[in-house]
C-alpha cells in the first residue's frame, strides 16, 4: 500500500526498543509488512520539520546516487505504548498518533571508520557526492564525532538527514530568503569527509544538473501533507512545497552562476 504522497504506508504492530544515540529518542519498531524500522516520531523535539528534512534529503540522495535506507510512513496507534514501561517513550508515542517516519533498519551494519587509511580511495567518488549533498542541504551533522554513515553489505549508507535545511525552522516567524540560502557558505572544517572536497567539485556540474525543477518537484511530492504545517504566507501543503522548491532551486543555481557553498580544499 502507498500513501497519497508516494511513500509506502506501514502499520506499526510492535514497539521493540528505544534507540538512545540521538536526542529525539527514535525507536525500533515492527511493521505489519514484517519489516523492522527505525521510527522517527513527529511528536519529538523539533517536530515534523525534522521528518520533512529526512524525506527531502533522502530523495535528493537517491537522485545523486548516494545510498540511503528506504523510507516508509509508519502509522502509529498510541495503544502500543501500554506495553512500554519507560514513561518518556509512552509520552512520545502518545504525542505521535498517525503518520510517522520509518527508516529501514539495516541489520549487521556498522559505523563508518573515519580513521586515516579507512579505504577512502575506493570511495572517493561517493564521498564527494555525500559531501556535495551535505553542502547543498546545509547538513551540520556529519562530523568526526558523529559521522552518520554506516557500512552495510559493503556499501556506504548516509543516514540521519534531519539536521539539514536549517532555513525551515525560521518559517513560523518569517519566510526567509532563498537568495540568502543560495549564498550561504558551507563549513567543512569538521566534516568527516572533508578530504573529498576535490571530488565534490569535480562532480559539481553533473550533480547540480540532476536536480532540475522536475526532479525537485518529485522529491517534494514524497513528503506527506500532514507534516507540512501551515506557516505565514504558506497555508497549504502545495504552498510549502513551492517554498521548499524555491530555496532548493536557489541553492542549486547559486549566485551569478557560482555556488558559494561548494566545498573548498582538497584531499590530503
Amino acid at each position: 500500500m502507498s500513501s497519497p504522497a508516494g511513500l509506502p504506508e506501514v502499520r506499526v504492530v510492535r514497539y521493540v526498543t528505544p534507540l538512545r544515540e540521538g536526542g529525539s529518542l527514535p525507536g525500533l519498531v515492527e511493521g505489519d509488512d514484517l519489516g523492522t524500522y527505525v521510527c522517527k516520531f513527529r511528536g519529538a523535539g523539533q517536530g515534523p520539520r525534522v521528518l520533512v528534512a529526512e524525506v527531502i534529503v533522502a530523495g535528493l540522495a537517491r537522485l545523486l546516487e548516494v545510498p540511503t535506507p528506504d523510507q516508509v510512513v509508519l502509522d502509529v496507534d498510541p495503544r502500543i505504548a501500554r506495553y512500554e514501561a519507560d514513561e518518556e517513550v509512552q509520552d512520545l508515542i502518545d504525542a505521535s498518533p498517525g503518520a510517522n517516519l520509518g527508516i529501514d533498519f539495516l541489520p549487521g551494519s556498522f559505523g563508518y571508520d573515519p580513521q586515516p587509511g579507512a579505504d577512502r580511495a575506493a570511495h572517493r567518488s561517493l564521498a564527494g557526492r555525500i559531501l556535495w549533498l551535505d553542502a547543498f542541504t546545509a547538513n551540520v551533522d556529519r562530523s568526526w564525532r558523529n559521522p552518520n554513515l554506516l557500512l552495510w553489505g559493503g556499501t556506504l549508507q548516509a543516514i540521519d538527514h534531519g539536521a539539514s535545511l536549517y532555513f525551515h525552522h525560521s518559517w513560523p516567524g518569517r519566510p526567509g530568503d532563498p537568495a540568502r540560502f543560495a549564498a550561504q557558505p558551507y563549513d567543512t572544517s569538521e566534516h568527516v569527509l572533508r578530504e573529498a572536497a576535490e571530488a565534490a567539485r569535480e562532480q559539481d556540474d553533473e550533480l547540480a544538473a540532476r536536480l532540475d525543477d522536475d526532479a525537485l518537484a518529485g522529491v517534494l511530492a514524497a513528503v506527506p501533507d500532514t507534516w507540512l504545517e501551515p506557516v505565514p504566507e504558506a497555508d497549504t501543503p502545495a504552498d510549502l512545497r513551492e517554498r521548499y522548491r524555491r530555496f532548493l532551486a536557489a541553492r542549486r543555481d547559486g549566485v551569478d552562476g557560482v555556488r558559494p557553498w561548494l566545498p573548498t580544499g582538497g584531499e590530503g
